[in-house]
């Protein structure tokens, strides 16, 4: 049986809040759209769909913005499990041709490494590797409209993947800072 704890479980949702897209030539210009289309406050419910904590509702809150120099973005914020929060931290910035990133202290503490991902479906998905140990896993985001984000995260369970947390963002700014063809 998959056990997922609360502070596993919570530094995934960190994850699925941030984008880690692997950039080439071709791909440098809608990596940055989508990086610009998560810029600004978003808010939303979601849920620990497996494991121990399933059927967990949870609140998050994040103000999303990219670096100046490079590319990439950091979101900051909280989510809030009943009378509970707990501060969240996402950076991701292109290193070596590729996005690595951290949430919260990474790997090494009690967070995430991502480690690899990719821009799909026409720069409105991102999915990426994220690691912790011995627990591997994917995260999905993906950016219905100018104004909704909704997000996967699932871990590898034997040779299968098994979806844990899923959430739906709403953006709280009057206007997308980018948009989306």
């Amino acid at each position: 049986m998959m056990s997922v704890s609360r502070s596993a479980a919570l530094a995934l949702l960190a994850a699925a809040a941030a984008g880690a897209p692997a950039l080439d030539a071709q791909a440098a210009d809608r990596d940055k759209k989508f990086f610009q289309s998560v810029e600004g406050n978003w808010a939303g419910p979601g849920e620990i769909v497996a494991g121990k904590y399933k059927g967990t509702k949870f609140n998050c809150t994040f103000a999303g913005s990219t670096p100046a120099k490079a590319a990439g973005m950091t979101l900051d914020g909280s989510c809030r499990v009943g009378v509970f929060s707990q501060k969240m931290t996402a950076t991701v910035e292109q290193k070596g041709g590729r996005y690595q990133g951290a949430f919260m202290d990474g790997a090494a503490g009690k967070g995430l490494d991502i480690v690899s991902g990719s821009v799909v479906e026409d720069g409105r998905k991102v999915m990426f590797a994220i690691n912790r140990k011995q627990l591997k896993g994917v995260m999905q985001a993906r950016i219905a409209d100018a104004n909704t984000m909704n997000v996967t995260v699932s871990v590898r369970v034997d040779k299968q993947l098994v979806p844990v947390i899923g959430m739906s963002l709403k953006r709280l700014d009057a206007t997308a800072v980018g948009s989306i063809d």
